[in-house]
């Protein structure tokens, strides 16, 4: 009975989801005429005089370095040289996924659909906007990547919940096996390990 009734709320909120997704896309379709850009092979164009618009409305970079307090010039340094770990990451988790994902045949997570980088075409950013947005941009799209092929691994290896819930679990979670159910283990392992469905 008890997972009769989870069962139902997670396709409610399955559908909820869609529906989500949907308004979002209708928003963006909004927020694309407002503004007066495209999205064209990838890339976005705004209509001529919105970028003109833009760049009178830009901050030069003289001016914004003057503006900027002391204390985030001196921190600069200590942000950007995160981009190591995250690169070392970035090629660590490709390489992981590539080897052996194709051993156990878990779908290959596609890297281009979370490493999404688009504000830097923005005219009304300055250089160095534009570099804190392509940075931020790559870093938590790597972060949205490697927890995909991550959460793809647990679900293959160890897809059991933990006894106590997590803030904010990957979205394999909901299939995963009851803390201490040893009989589903044995039983199922197996079948959720094929189950990729949703993944292709």
């Amino acid at each position: 009975m008890e997972n009769n009734r989870l069962d139902e709320l997670l396709a409610r909120l399955k559908n909820i989801q869609r529906e989500i997704e949907e308004e979002i896309d209708r928003l963006l379709a909004e927020k694309r005429h407002r503004f007066q850009y495209q999205i064209r092979r990838g890339k976005v164009v705004f209509e001529r005089k919105i970028r003109q618009l833009h760049r009178r409305e830009r901050t030069g970079l003289l001016a914004y370095i003057k503006g900027a307090p002391l204390a985030t010039i001196l921190s600069a340094p200590i942000i950007y040289g995160m981009v190591v770990p995250l690169a070392f990451l970035d090629l660590t988790i490709t390489l992981y996924q590539q080897i052996c994902f194709r051993i156990y045949k878990i779908p290959l997570v596609r890297r281009s659909d979370y490493l999404y980088i688009d504000r830097h075409y923005l005219p009304y950013l300055n250089l160095i906007e534009k570099i804190n947005c392509v940075y931020c941009g790559y870093g938590n799209g790597l972060v949205e990547y490697a927890r995909e092929v991550i959460g793809r691994t647990e679900k293959y290896w160890c897809p059991i919940k933990h006894a106590r819930r997590t803030p904010d679990p990957h979205r394999h979670v909901k299939d995963f096996f009851d803390y201490g159910d040893g009989e589903a283990w044995q039983r199922d392992l197996k079948k959720i390990r094929q189950d990729w469905d949703e993944e292709k």
